[in-house]
C-alpha cells in the first residue's frame, strides 16, 4: 500500500474520531445543563480556550445557555470521556428583561373578552 493512501487514511479517521467526540461531549454537556433546569442555548469548540495547556484528553468549549431564571450566561466548559464537566468563566451576559407592565384597564379587557368566549364555547356547547 502507498504511503499516502496510509497517510490520508490516518487523518480521516482522526476527523472521524474527533467529529464522533463532539457529538458524545455535546450530548454530554447538554444533558449536564439541563439537569440544572438549564437550556444550551450555543456550543461552539474553543480549542485554546482557558485551561487547554497541558490538556490531553479535554476538550473545551464556548457556551451560551439560559439558566432557571431566564438570565443568559456565557461560560466555558471543559469534558472528556471520563471526567464529567466543568464550568469556567461563567458571567452573566443579559437579564431576563423585567415582565412588561399590565395596565388596570388591560386587564379588564382581557377579562371581558375571556368571559365572552367562554359564554360563546358555552352556547356552541348545547
Amino acid at each position: 500500500m502507498e504511503p499516502a493512501a496510509i497517510f490520508i487514511g490516518f487523518i480521516l479517521l482522526i476527523i472521524v474520531i474527533r467529529l464522533m467526540a463532539g457529538s458524545i461531549d455535546g450530548e454530554r454537556v447538554e444533558r449536564y445543563l439541563r439537569e440544572r433546569g438549564w437550556e444550551l442555548v450555543d456550543r461552539s469548540w474553543e480549542p485554546f480556550g482557558p485551561g487547554w495547556s497541558g490538556e490531553k484528553d479535554s476538550r473545551i468549549y464556548r457556551i451560551t445557555y439560559r439558566d432557571e431564571h431566564g438570565r443568559l450566561h456565557r461560560a466555558h466548559v471543559k469534558t472528556a470521556m471520563f471526567s464529567g464537566v466543568y464550568l469556567t468563566d461563567d458571567c452573566i451576559a443579559e437579564e431576563q428583561p423585567p415582565p412588561a407592565p399590565t395596565s388596570a384597564a388591560a386587564l379588564a379587557e382581557e377579562n371581558r373578552r375571556l368571559k365572552a368566549r367562554i359564554r360563546e364555547l358555552e352556547n356552541d356547547r348545547t
